[in-house]
Formats: C-alpha cells, structure tokens, sequence
C-alpha cells in the first residue's frame, strides 16, 4: 500500500530522463505529485514543485524539493519563463495552458498526468515558439513498474498514506473532496465485512 502512487509519476520522469543536470518541476503536491517529488529527487534531477497554494512549501521541501514557487503569485510566471526541461502537472483542475507552458525551456515538455474533466486549450505560438512538446503519460506496464518497484526500495521511497477502515470511507471522501489529504487513503481491508 505505501507504492500507490509511484508509477504513474514514474513513468514520465523516466522517459523523459529525469536525472542530474536535468530541471524538473512537478505541478501539484497531492497523492500523484508528492511521489513525483521524491522520485524527481532520487533521480537527482533538480527539483522544484509549483503548488497553488503557498501552505504546501513545507511538505515540498520534507518531500526533497530544491525549490517551492506558489502559482498563486503571477510573478512565478515571469521568474521561471523557459526554466524546465519538464513539468509533471498532477492537478485534475483547469489550467492556463499557455501560462504553464511558457515555463517549459525550448525543447522541453509539459506531460499531463492529472486529468481534468475540462479539455485544455493552447495556442500553437505557445508550442511553436520554443518547440516545446505537450505530452501526456498514463501509467507503465509490468516491467516498468517492477524497475519502479525495485527503485523505490532502493531509495527507501514510499508513498505518504493514512491507513483508515472501512466505516471511515464516507469521511475519507469527504476529505479528498477539500483537498485534506496528506496524501493517499488506504483502506485497511480486515475492516471489510
């Protein structure tokens, strides 16, 4: 139960060659992005996480982040323009789709794990421009996620879980519907029945 989340981050940053020398932000602190960060940090790429809320940046350097920027502050945008060789977003919300991109350096790629319930929308200069690649990732096959396995045990990675039984569920719930989540739920199964 503490793996939950790891491939699905994992995938992406392996594909894309996470490792040193490499930038890396991860859009979102939640249950994808906290792993996204740990293992951005294993892969020793630099690692920044873009969060919209400012009361994250704790979690983001407990999680192995070099750097912490609030998306809530629009000068992050001006800060970081053309700084990431990628950018995991995790979010299921909305997006400025052309603001997020202009954080991609030349070259580089957004790859969309969260998925929101609303279609994105961008401006072709905004991939042009910079040749930047829009991508999206869904999780690895057997063989990907036995290496993710392996390199999780390696790093001594997990993911961060609150255990809860069964008669919990409804609050769980609750609780991912306002984001109170740090940050997977598992469910305890002998409570079943």
């Amino acid at each position: 139960p503490l793996l939950c989340a790891g491939i699905t981050t994992y995938s992406p940053l392996r594909h894309w060659q996470a490792g040193p020398g490499r930038r890396v932000a991860i859009l979102g602190v939640g249950g994808l992005g906290h792993m996204g960060v740990k293992l951005a940090h294993a892969m020793e790429a630099e690692t920044t996480v873009l969060s919209h809320s400012a009361g994250k940046a704790a979690d983001a350097a407990r999680l192995g982040a070099d750097e912490f920027f609030a998306t809530s502050d629009r000068a992050t945008f001006r800060v970081l323009r053309n700084r990431f060789d990628l950018i995991i977003c995790t979010v299921s919300v909305p997006l400025d789709l052309d603001a997020y991109m202009s954080l991609v350096r030349p070259g580089g790629t957004f790859c969309v794990v969260g998925l929101p319930s609303e279609r994105y929308q961008v401006h072709p200069f905004t991939l042009t421009g910079g040749r930047r690649s829009l991508a999206g990732s869904n999780i690895g096959g057997i063989a990907e996620t036995q290496e993710m396995l392996d390199f999780c045990a390696a790093h001594g990675l997990a993911a961060d879980i609150e255990l809860i039984g069964a008669p919990q569920i409804n609050q769980a719930w609750d609780r991912v519907v306002r984001s109170d989540v740090r940050y997977r739920f598992v469910i305890d199964i002998a409570t079943l029945g």
